[in-house]
């Protein structure tokens, strides 16, 4: 494929190419309609060297698909056949069997990058084209330019600039439990993470830190009835939490006191058009940290100050002390709702006991870098992404892996949260 090809060389690509031949790319693609007159103007202007300029188009085109990808090589050929040659590149048409040796042969960059991510951190293994990426560590804004030419859009989410000033989101952690061996060592990292990242995006953010599963339910109407909500363009839902399947745990749950559980789907029933009509034809995001396993074995998991990463399933086997996960599948039936799940059904999540969870993590360095230009689905494509070849070894040597999941999503329309506006 030849998106595949531009990945291959996208190093020594951004390393060669010169601004008059970035500008030249440019021109060519928008010719065919690869890009419009905003993104490359948005690819010009918001990056300021040319190494970036030209990082930021062949990521462009790569996520554009085969089609686009083919285009620029055959451009690339044209413009700048010393290049060309110089890259390796052929005319972008599908590789045969045989040439994929010369391909892996013609990459040991990319051999090399996942041997020293391996090695700065075992627990994971490179994502993919995710490992080369630069990730901003500040929420980069959306250029003026860019909200402006979505707001007539009619495949878009209506974001008026009154709308975004007054977005609400509803972020719940449970960190501390009655037992506290089900403490979720590095889950105040994640609330951290999570307040930091909807106060940027310009959301006003009704915050519960250690609720019953009664209480979590107590709190969702209360969100749902609120008058605000009447004056937003979207909101957020953040739970953080152990989980089992179709459930949240309270932190007074425990294995004899198994009924204290918030169920996922009140979650929907809560904020759907029945019960908050405050809320029609606008987009509901929800993030879900927890596992989604049923019981499997008599041992609750245990934090320590010698553990890397744990997971947040309720209750695990005797292998499993240096891992803790986040457990549930529901039906979604309203519209305009966009779930993410922090792992498939039957699986688990995991979490750093000192940066907080994957999901979280990947979810702020996505948001961060990308959520100016990218609409929520999209965003939330690239943080799984990120997971694919996402591994942890656990105790006995056995690896655990983890994929988040975009569960039934019934938006309509794309949604941005045009930051900075």
């Amino acid at each position: 494929m030849a998106d595949k090809e531009l990945f291959r060389v996208r190093k020594e690509f951004v390393e060669g190419v010169t601004d008059e031949l970035l500008r030249q790319l440019l021109d060519d693609l928008l010719g065919d309609g690869v890009f419009n007159q905003g993104q490359k103007d948005w690819i010009l202007e918001r990056n300021p060297t040319t190494t970036n300029k030209a990082r930021d188009l062949i990521d462009t085109v790569m996520k554009k698909g085969d089609k686009a990808s083919r285009k620029m090589i055959a451009h690339l050929q044209s413009r700048d056949p010393e290049l060309y040659s110089k890259l390796g590149l052929t005319c972008g048409e599908p590789a045969q069997p045989a040439a994929e040796p010369q391909m892996k042969a013609a990459g040991p960059q990319m051999k090399a990058a996942e041997s020293q991510m391996k090695a700065a951190g075992p627990q994971m293994k490179a994502a993919g084209p995710q490992m080369n990426r630069e990730w901003s560590t500040v929420l980069l804004p959306t250029p003026k330019e860019f909200w402006e030419m979505k707001l007539n859009d009619s495949h878009v989410y209506a974001a008026a600039e009154k709308s975004i000033r007054n977005r609400k989101a509803l972020l719940i952690t449970n960190i501390k439990f009655t037992d506290e061996t089900s403490n979720r060592n590095g889950a105040e990292k994640d609330e951290e993470n999570m307040e930091k990242l909807l106060t940027g995006l310009g959301y006003e953010v009704f915050k519960f830190t250690n609720l019953t599963g009664k209480q979590i339910d107590d709190t969702v109407i209360w969100f749902s009835k609120h008058p605000k909500l009447r004056e937003t363009d979207s909101v957020v839902v953040v739970i953080m939490s152990h989980g089992k399947l179709g459930t949240i745990l309270g932190v007074d749950w425990t294995k004899e006191k198994s009924d204290d559980v918030f169920p996922i789907k009140n979650l929907y029933e809560h904020l759907g058009t029945e019960n908050c009509p405050a809320l029609l034809h606008k987009p509901k995001i929800i993030i879900i940290q927890a596992c989604r396993k049923e019981d499997k074995g008599p041992v609750l998991v245990k934090d320590g100050a010698e553990q890397d990463v744990a997971c947040d399933d309720a209750l695990q086997p005797d292998d499993m002390d240096d891992i803790e996960e986040d457990a549930f599948p529901f039906a979604i039936k309203e519209k305009d709702f966009m779930p993410l799940l922090s792992c498939t059904p039957d699986t688990v999540s995991y979490r750093h006991t000192v940066h907080g969870s994957f999901l979280i993590q990947y979810i702020v360095d996505v948001f961060f870098t990308l959520a100016r230009e990218e609409h929520i689905e999209e965003l939330f494509r690239i943080v799984m992404l990120r997971f694919e070849d996402f591994s942890v070894r656990q105790t006995g040597g056995q690896k655990g892996g983890q994929m988040p999941t975009k569960d039934r999503c019934t938006l309509t329309k794309k949604f941005y949260f045009f930051p900075g506006i």
